[in-house]
C-alpha cells in the first residue's frame, strides 16, 4: 500500500491536532481517527472521532500516525515511547521548494513559504504563513510560530520555539533548547538553553 492512500491516526484531539486534520482532509488525505487518553471515545473534532487511547494504536497497524500535540516536549516524550509509522502533513497552500526534506512526523500549515534546500527535522511544527529561506536547518521537535521569518541559512536546534511574528537574520544560529520571544529580532547567535527577547534579541539573564 503506497503513503498516498494510507489511512492517518492522529494522537491527540486537541486544537493543535484540529488544525493537522483539517490540513489531511483539504490535501485529500483519509483520517482514520485520534488517539487521547484524556477525550471520551465517540467525540467528534472536525467530524473525526476519537477512537481510542493512545495505547490503542497497536489496532491501527498499516495507517500512519503524527502526534498533534503542541508542546514539543511532550511531543518528543510521546515520539520516543510510540516509534510508530509517522507521516507528514503539508498544507495544500503551502510553497515547497526544490530539495527541501520535511522529517517524519512534521506539519507543515497554511500558507507557509519553505524554500529551496531546507531540511525541517522530525516531529517539527511550522505554523501558518512562516517564511523559510533557502539553505535552513531546523532541529527535531522544534516550533516555528505563525508569522515568524527565517532568513537564508539559518540553523534552529531541536526542541526550540520561534515566537509569534519573530525574525532571524541570515546565517544566524540558534542553538538547542531556546526559546524566542513574539517578535523578537535575531541578530546574533543565541546559545542553548535560554529565552532570548527583544529588538534586538537578548537572551535573558538566569536566576540565580
Amino acid at each position: 500500500m503506497s503513503d498516498a492512500s494510507r489511512e492517518y491516526i492522529i494522537i491527540g484531539a486537541g486544537g493543535h491536532a484540529a488544525v493537522i486534520a483539517d490540513i489531511l482532509l483539504c490535501s485529500g488525505r483519509p483520517v482514520k481517527g485520534y488517539l487521547d487518553d484524556n477525550v471520551k471515545a465517540g467525540t467528534e473534532v472536525l467530524g473525526v472521532k476519537v477512537i481510542g487511547k493512545t495505547d490503542d494504536y497497536a489496532k491501527y497497524d498499516g495507517c500512519l500516525f503524527i502526534i498533534g500535540i503542541g508542546d514539543n516536549h511532550i511531543r518528543k516524550k510521546i515520539a520516543q515511547a510510540y516509534p510508530l509509522d509517522y507521516g507528514t502533513a503539508v498544507h495544500p497552500s503551502a510553497v515547497v521548494g526544490r530539495e527541501v526534506e520535511i522529517g517524519r512526523g512534521s506539519v507543515i500549515m497554511a500558507g507557509c513559504v519553505i524554500n529551496a534546500r531546507t531540511v525541517i527535522g522530525e516531529h517539527c511544527i511550522i505554523n501558518t504563513r512562516v517564511s523559510v529561506d533557502h539553505d535552513c536547518r531546523i532541529g527535531d521537535f522544534t516550533h516555528i510560530s505563525p508569522g515568524a521569518v527565517l532568513g537564508g541559512a539559518v540553523v534552529v536546534g531541536e526542541r526550540s520555539h520561534v515566537g509569534l511574528g519573530a525574525s532571524v537574520r541570515n546565517n544566524i544560529s540558534i542553538c538547542d533548547d531556546v526559546i524566542i520571544g513574539a517578535g523578537a529580532a535575531v541578530v546574533r547567535d543565541i546559545p542553548p538553553n535560554c529565552t532570548a527577547v527583544g529588538v534586538p534579541a537578548v537572551p535573558l539573564k538566569r536566576k540565580v
